[in-house]
């Protein structure tokens, strides 16, 4: 639960951090890369740690994700320029794919089913209660202290993480005899999916694909063609593919990697629309994710109890509902959109991931042999992950290209490309547009993010669909043999 606090807090923290940070080092036009750079290395290292997990034991992978997250946070206090931040926010993010997905694997090793269910609502719950302090710590102690601390904060409780979970977990991390990692499978996933989240990424940034995007993701295509390729010929394969024949993990898969566009699109640009469109404070915007956080963590334990009595479908299937129907409201969002209708929809949308992400997590770890557990958990993560990449550079694409389109084409409103940037990074430098420029600006921004709830809506329904690939029937019957653990495992 440390782990996971840590790994959860720390990009909400940081956000909160980012105006002083560049008001310190500068490089306001690489400061995205601060947060892609986590989330790339975090992303890509997730089917690594989850194989070593399998193979060397759930401690020693642990320990080396988290000493190697602690190791980013501290060089990222005490960097003194942008680049070399986003290098070391490289090395937090390697270790952090390590924190959240291990985690759940621990969790599947040391209970059975009905007390799994209920352990990993409790998981969802310090996820939320991260996600909703993470912005009041960055933001304390930016003000009080410095911008560093928000990254050395880290130690102390990642130091407090490795010293209870190497004590307490050594006799549960026996690793197989004469056990070698895919290092050739985990080169051509690494440079694969470098090549494909800097393309989306950079592209979305940008608001449109270029020639360099396009060769990217040739790129791309070409390693992760020769990775499958490879995984099939490897004794010990990083991400197995005989998991793709498991049709609940095939299911969640599709849906998490679904979910995931949704997800992230959602919390990246409700704060913005809150902002930029309604004209609220930074505050009001981080507060507008509260009722997203509360309703997943809220659902999240109902819907870990309530898949031993209905099995998986049903809750993902509902889930699936609620955050369709919350990016359709969504879509009717505007200039005359109260906070309160704002915060009733993130209020649905997270109710929605609440119901969905705790049973499909689940369903994968009871329908897997016991030596894919960690690989299944981490690769689980990943797709959601990689959905997340896709969907946010998706929808800044749509955003992007519709703002520069509609602000460059009005005589009323001429806002540079670099000063749109800069309005939406530092909201109060609003104050100072003229009325006429300030209308056309925020008409272009609630236009440009109808467009993004929209093709989130349209994502939902595919998502909505993907739930009936869940297989239906209970989740005890529907467990392999061995995962089916006495109510109180040892």
């Amino acid at each position: 639960m440390l782990g996971l606090f840590l790994g959860a807090m720390e990009s909400t923290a940081v956000a909160t951090a980012m105006p002083t940070v560049i008001a310190s080092l500068g490089g306001l036009e690489i400061y995205s890369w601060v947060f892609s750079s986590y989330i790339l290395a975090a992303t890509i290292s997730m089917p690594l740690w989850g194989k070593c997990a399998d193979l060397y034991g759930r401690r020693a992978a642990y320990l080396t994700g988290l000493a190697t997250f602690l190791v980013g946070s501290i060089l990222s206090g005490l960097t003194t320029s942008m680049a070399w931040l986003i290098v070391f926010r490289t090395v937090q993010g390697l270790g952090g794919g390590a924190l959240i997905p291990l985690g759940m694997t621990i969790i599947a090793d040391l209970y059975g089913l009905e007390e799994r269910a209920r352990m990993q609502g409790y998981f969802s719950s310090v996820w939320g209660l991260a996600s909703i302090v993470g912005p009041l710590i960055g933001g304390f102690l930016t003000d009080h202290l410095s911008w560093r601390w928000v990254f050395f904060v880290n130690v102390p409780f990642g130091v407090l993480a490795g010293v209870v979970l190497g004590s307490a977990l050594a006799r549960l991390s026996r690793p197989r005899a004469r056990v070698s990692v895919d290092v050739r499978g985990a080169l051509l996933l690494t440079g694969g999916m470098t090549a494909l989240l800097v393309a989306l990424v950079e592209g979305g940034r940008r608001g449109g694909f270029r020639a360099a995007h396009w060769a990217l993701l040739l790129l791309a295509g070409v390693l992760l063609v020769l990775f499958a390729a490879w995984e099939r010929r490897t004794p010990e394969p990083l991400l197995p593919l005989r998991l793709f024949g498991n049709r609940m993990f095939r299911a969640a898969a599709i849906s998490g990697f679904l979910t995931g566009m949704a997800m992230f699109g959602t919390i990246s640009f409700i704060p913005l629309f809150v902002q930029g469109v309604l004209g609220g404070t930074a505050t009001e915007a981080g507060t507008a994710l509260t009722p997203f956080v509360l309703g997943w963590v809220t659902l999240s334990v109902v819907s870990a109890r309530l898949l031993l009595k209905v099995g998986y479908r049903w809750p993902v299937v509902v889930g699936m509902m609620c955050l369709a129907v919350a990016f359709f409201l969504m879509s009717h969002m505007g200039l005359g959109t109260s906070r309160a209708v704002t915060m009733r929809n993130m209020l649905l949308a997270g109710m929605g991931m609440g119901l969905v992400m705790v049973p499909l997590l689940i369903a994968v770890q009871n329908a897997v042999l016991k030596r894919d557990l960690g690989a299944a958990t981490a690769a689980t993560t990943f797709f959601r992950s990689i959905g997340g990449a896709v969907g946010v550079a998706a929808m800044g694409a749509v955003l992007s290209s519709q703002l520069v389109g509609q602000l460059g084409a009005g005589a009323a409103s001429p806002i540079s490309r670099g000063e749109l940037e800069a309005i939406i990074v530092h909201p109060e430098l609003r104050l100072t547009l003229p009325p006429a420029v300030l209308a056309a600006f925020s008409q272009a921004l609630a236009d440009g993010l109808h467009g993004v709830f929209v093709l989130g809506f349209g994502i939902a329904c595919l998502a909505l669909a993907s739930a009936f690939l869940v297989p239906a029937g209970r989740a005890q019957d529907l467990a392999l043999g061995e995962n089916r653990l006495p109510r109180r495992a040892s």
